[in-house]
């Protein structure tokens, strides 16, 4: 019986070390099918004792992942927003609080919830022609899934600023100086680096990596569990604007968007 409920989650257990691929193509994003299938999965890491590590890439050579499909933003409803924030919600702080140390390989573009799901993982190990972005506002939306929380945790207040309120898109030699990612190396390469550095986290062991992961987030679970809720409170409500409808269809519809401000 497969670890995963669905074919877009791909899971294989290597040695001690658990490699999950976000296989929904063409761009690997995000849905109501995936997003629960990656909560489940992580529990059941979680009570595989013998699973210390857990290493996520993105299928194919072009994406890690772009975000969420934009398709079930496109009416514009208030329930789907709420849903699909809670999904996200759910999904990525499982897999953040993940017993041991998980470890995302960034294989190219890592777009909103793309860049959320990596920087839920423990270690980034980033190709050198990744780019990230939380491009979110440019379709009348916000990152729902840690992006304001946990990008500003790794980065600080002016990058965080830059890359969400200007919709920088930061190229991977760019990430690594600033702490976005934690190494940069070679195209084609990031899956076997990562691997291997779960090959080390193998060699410790696995009751002190848990103890030692839960008082690192320690430091900063008491600020970053209320952010995480005002973020998809604030997402949801987005959906009572008319820049909402706009900026989602604008971008399905391959035009630029004429905001109104309400």
């Amino acid at each position: 019986m497969s670890l995963s409920q669905s074919d877009k989650i791909k899971v294989e257990i290597s040695g001690h070390t658990a490699l999950v691929t976000i296989d929904n193509p063409a761009a690997n994003t995000w849905d109501e099918e995936s997003l629960p299938a990656l909560a489940d999965l992580v529990e059941n890491l979680n009570d595989n004792r013998d699973v210390y590590a857990l290493v996520l890439t993105g299928a194919g050579d072009k994406f890690f992942s772009a975000g969420a499909d934009l398709k079930l933003f496109a009416d514009g409803d208030p329930a789907t927003a709420d849903r699909m924030a809670k999904a996200f919600g759910q999904a990525f702080e499982t897999l953040a609080d993940f017993r041991g140390v998980s470890i995302a390989a960034v294989n190219g573009f890592a777009m909103g919830g793309g860049l959320e799901v990596a920087m839920a993982c423990d270690i980034r190990i980033a190709e050198e022609q990744a780019q990230m972005a939380l491009p979110e506002a440019r379709v009348g939306l916000l990152p729902c899934a840690g992006g304001t929380q946990r990008l500003t945790q790794l980065v600080g207040l002016g990058w965080s600023k830059k890359i969400i309120l200007c919709g920088e898109r930061i190229k991977a030699a760019q990430a690594l100086e600033i702490g976005l990612v934690e190494e940069v190396v070679p195209a084609g390469t990031a899956l076997e680096r990562a691997m291997a550095l779960a090959e080390q986290v193998g060699e410790q062991s696995p009751s002190s990596i848990a103890a030692c992961k839960r008082l690192i987030h320690s430091a900063s679970d008491i600020t970053i569990a209320k952010g995480l809720a005002d973020e998809r409170s604030e997402f949801v409500a987005l959906f009572s604007t008319e820049d909402q409808r706009e900026g989602v269809n604008a971008f399905l519809e391959k035009r630029k968007p004429d905001w109104k401000n309400g």
